[in-house]
């Protein structure tokens, strides 16, 4: 018999009633095991991700997935592989390098991507100075609420700038698409760090931004006591060189030297875009989305895709994720937050833009999620100034539609589909500023016209996946132009930036993640590399 190492492995696809209980999992996987002779008194047995099946609206269940941890034969493995697979995952592993900084190693942006180099590099004793322009969570929550009470936007600490970045403010979901094996230790760092357990083995986990925050802050004050340094309210406004080596940021508190830099700015830095592209930065523009939020009634949702199991206390809210291919590009829902409300994302003066956040107890009236049409290269000139220049129309567009108080244009999805805008919301009433930050207006004062055809052909699709879903009362509200960054900032293998020295792009806004968990795994990437590389300060 072959013998792999003590390992773990996977027993999939455990189907259950919803009453039952992670016990029956176990004990299902481990009627498995002894059906094909894997188990041993030494197996140890523990659920490792739970998903509900609801294809079938009068049968809705769980499906399971137990890890079991033992020594397997791996013959035995192969020949039923079709429910038994070895557990993919990985712990960081630095490899240090051997040249030495000539500073310490400077993290710009505390987002996901940052926040987790910072703290990875922090663990391994590189004492990395981490630098954001907005402020801390606790900042974050006064500017946000200020903004939607006086209407008085706070263009460095909002919604997208500040602890934690973009992400702090939008539910804190963990899906990812990516399947690789740091992912699970991004979900193990957050449970560390006041996480919900559950997120462990829930398939679609979310942390909630009413906790989010608290998350944040915990790791920034880990980065600090190992040695790190976490600096607020510090933009970065250039950079100065030596060659093509970076050896100071100039930012809005002075001048910071550095050993080697990790750009991981977020989507929403245009002014840094701006910065790098005055230098030989290799910036590219990418294919992006634009579009709206739809709201429906959170309980027409959970009807529509659990039938008579909606409501069912181990449920919790339907969630969906919806795509449609027209002749010429794709429409798509995103960032979907049960219970959750619209929420002003602005951080340019004169543009609106939205976003979506839910509780951790999901337990608003609402669902709303982005629904989003692809824009391509050519759709605005194919260069990276015109990217973000056709993000900023647009943005700027809905702030004129909705009355040029940062208020936001809404109509109903029976208005929209018929050519009118006139019907004032009645039962899905819009929740962005508390709903009193809204006007009508049509989307098409604001949004290409490409991308409203498109949206409309795509809520027909939707709708025959989930009944209801181009119901007239829902309510559309706009702008949404920042679910991905618009340029990609070009890096090697080794992940500095292309004719670079010491720098390292990571994360979204360089162009290479899209959600906190895959961002952050960029961040754990890109500081391993960066590793690689240098020597651990003296």
């Amino acid at each position: 018999m072959q013998y792999l190492k003590k390992t773990s492995i996977l027993v999939n696809g455990i189907p259950l009633p919803l009453d039952a209980d992670e016990t029956e999992a176990i004990e299902a996987a481990r009627r498995i095991l002894r059906g094909v002779r894997l188990l041993s008194k030494d197996t140890v047995l523990s659920v490792y991700r739970r998903s509900v099946d609801a294809r079938r609206k009068d049968n809705v269940f769980f499906v399971y997935t137990v890890k079991a941890e033992g020594v397997f034969d791996s013959a035995v493995l192969e020949k039923y592989k079709a429910k038994l697979s070895v557990l993919d995952e990985e712990m960081p592993h630095p490899v240090y390098g051997s040249e030495a900084m000539e500073g310490r190693p400077l993290v710009v942006g505390s987002g996901p991507a940052g926040l987790f180099a910072a703290l990875l590099l922090a663990e391994h004793g590189y004492r990395p100075i981490l630098i954001e322009r907005g402020g801390s969570v606790s900042e974050r929550k006064a500017a946000t609420a200020a903004f939607r009470e006086s209407r008085v936007l706070d263009t460095e600490t909002n919604i997208q700038f500040g602890a934690g970045g973009a992400g702090t403010f939008s539910d804190g979901k963990l899906v990812t698409r990516i399947r690789d094996p740091l992912s699970a230790y991004v979900l193990r760092t957050f449970v560390a760090n006041g996480a919900p357990k559950e997120i462990l083995t829930l398939a679609k986990p979310h942390i909630g931004t009413d906790i989010l925050g608290q998350v944040v802050e915990s790791m920034l004050s880990r980065i600090a006591a190992l040695g790190g340094e976490v600096l607020y309210h510090t933009r970065l406004d250039n950079i100065r060189f030596s060659q093509n080596r970076a050896i100071a940021a100039i930012t809005s508190r002075g001048e910071l030297p550095l050993g080697a830099l990790i750009l991981a700015t977020g989507h929403s830095a245009r002014d840094t875009y701006e910065m790098l592209l005055s230098h030989p930065f290799s910036i590219e523009p990418k294919a992006f989305s634009v579009g709206m939020r739809i709201e429906h009634r959170q309980e027409d949702i959970d009807k529509a895709l659990y039938g008579a199991f909606a409501g069912h206390p181990a449920l919790g809210h339907a969630e969906y994720a919806l795509s449609h291919n027209t002749k010429e590009r794709g429409v798509y829902t995103f960032c979907m937050c049960p219970g959750g409300e619209v929420v002003a994302a602005a951080s340019e003066e004169g543009g609106v833009c939205v976003n979506g956040m839910s509780r951790h107890a999901r337990d608003g009236k609402n669902a709303n999620s982005a629904v989003l049409c692809s824009v391509f290269r050519e759709d605005y000139g194919d260069t990276p100034q015109r990217a973000i220049a056709m993000q900023r129309k647009i943005e700027r567009a809905a702030f004129s539609a909705g009355g040029g108080d940062y208020s936001a244009p809404i109509v109903t999805v029976g208005d929209f589909l018929n050519g009118r805008c006139e019907t004032e919301p009645t039962r899905v009433l819009p929740t962005y500023m508390g709903g009193k930050g809204v006007a009508l207006a049509s989307p098409n004062s604001y949004l290409p016209s490409f991308v409203t055809d498109g949206i409309k052909g795509a809520l027909g699709a939707f709708a025959r996946r989930i009944q209801g879903f181009d119901c007239a009362d829902a309510v559309l509200t706009g702008a949404e132009t920042r679910s991905s960054s618009p340029v990609r900032i070009l890096r090697g293998e080794d992940r500095r930036a292309l004719g670079m020295e010491n720098i390292y792009p990571a994360g979204e806004g360089a162009g290479y993640a899209g959600g906190i968990t895959s961002a952050a795994i960029d961040g754990l990437r890109t500081a391993l590399a960066l590793m690689a590389k240098y020597k651990k300060c003296d």
